[in-house]
């Protein structure tokens, strides 16, 4: 194959190129009408009542820690086996942060360990971010029945956009947590480059968040504090504005909501795609490859998760070759793979803390996890030769 097979790639065409090429034409290229329609597109398709469009998902999880009153008095928990942003937002607020080990078949937080190790042994905790890792999505009904009702839940939901919970509600709907966050990576459901979404139910949560996203200044209905400086004659000075709290640069552009939009036209598409490729890799790796431990993917519902990653287990101990050989073997037969994640603990940053929570569920599994190519122009002709050359590699 002369063409480099990556583990994940975005897709463009006609239509998400004329998008934004009028939005480059017209006389508004950032904060415009076009971020609104967005944010009501995200928020009509997983049935949340508002939607907020940020600069980043890493914004995203930061703007709802603060909105919901996270600072350096709480605690807040999240899964060992996500990217270093959902575990460095929590150090944003100057919260403590600490890790739930995963369940060894969802690789999603284990709610058994949550509740043995810190429920049942009453430790505080102020918020809790569920990652749904893979889109495979967690319970978080069941983790919103067994916290303590003044824990706030912030899903990170990077890798979810279009996955459902079991009783087919959307993730993002916020039918169990107070807000979603989603990614729009270009390796992710939708891409705009960069950027990200919360969705929420709640509207005091809502209009802090519009705040917090650009300066700490609302200029759609806030009410003015210093009304002497507001008005004159009893009418809003033009010109006028309030900064009410402590805000952050996390906007959007209007280039990337028009993007994004154009994008959300297809994201039934991208899913069916996703799907297909995920029951493809499902049956084969069940049916041929011994060495290759399946039972975590077993445990994913392709037509409830997102499937923004397929992930395998290497049987390490009954293969000759590293997981550094086969991965550096299968680049040179232009196959990227690639291991998510490198548990966030034992990155130096945090590993010089050592305060945490035990995570050996999380270590076994890092230690022989490998994610194969997953995305939308993914061929089928391609998809087979990825197979066929770790078949050999492995063998």
């Amino acid at each position: 194959m002369k063409k480099l097979i990556p583990y994940g790639q975005h897709y463009l065409d006609k239509a998400d190129r004329k998008a934004v090429d009028k939005v480059l034409r017209s006389n508004s290229i950032t904060q415009g009408p076009l971020i609104e329609k967005f944010e009501k597109k995200i928020a009509k398709y997983v049935n949340s009542k508002y939607a907020v469009a940020v600069s980043s998902c890493t914004a995203g999880m930061h703007l709802s820690l603060l909105a919901c009153g996270i600072d350096k008095n709480k605690k807040v928990l999240t899964s060992p086996i996500t990217f270093v942003s959902t575990a460095n937002v929590i150090k944003f607020c100057n919260a403590k942060v600490d890790f739930i080990d995963i369940d060894k078949k969802t690789l999603n937080i284990s709610l058994d360990i949550l509740k043995k190790n810190f429920l049942d042994k009453k430790k505080k905790i102020d918020a809790i971010i569920p990652v749904h890792f893979a889109g495979n999505a967690v319970d978080t009904k069941k983790l919103k029945k067994i916290l303590n009702k003044n824990t706030y839940i912030i899903e990170d939901g990077a890798h979810a956009l279009g996955s459902r919970y079991k009783d087919g509600t959307m993730v993002g709907s916020c039918k169990y947590a107070d807000t979603t966050v989603f990614s729009l990576h270009p390796v992710k459901t939708i891409a705009c480059g960069e950027g990200g979404v919360i969705t929420t139910n709640n509207e005091d949560l809502y209009k802090k968040l519009l705040r917090l996203r650009s300066h700490g200044i609302n200029k759609l209905d806030d009410k003015f504090l210093n009304k002497k400086n507001a008005f004159t004659d009893k009418k809003i000075n033009p010109w006028y504005y309030e900064m009410q709290e402590l805000g952050y640069h996390y906007r959007l552009t209007e280039i990337q909501a028009a993007l994004g939009i154009s994008q959300m036209n297809k994201i039934n598409k991208f899913l069916n795609k996703r799907r297909k490729i995920a029951k493809t890799y499902t049956a084969y790796f069940l049916k041929k490859l011994n060495q290759i431990n399946f039972e975590t993917a077993n445990h994913f519902d392709i037509k409830l998760s997102s499937n923004h990653l397929f992930v395998i287990k290497l049987h390490i101990d009954k293969i000759i070759k590293s997981r550094a050989q086969i991965m550096n073997e299968l680049k040179e037969k232009g196959i990227l793979t690639q291991v998510h994640y490198i548990p966030v603990p034992t990155h130096p940053y945090y590993s010089k803390e050592k305060k945490f929570s035990n995570i050996n569920n999380a270590l076994k599994y890092y230690n022989s996890c490998l994610s194969v190519p997953i995305y939308y122009t993914l061929s089928v002709s391609e998809q087979k030769y990825v197979i066929n050359q770790l078949e050999n590699i492995i063998k």
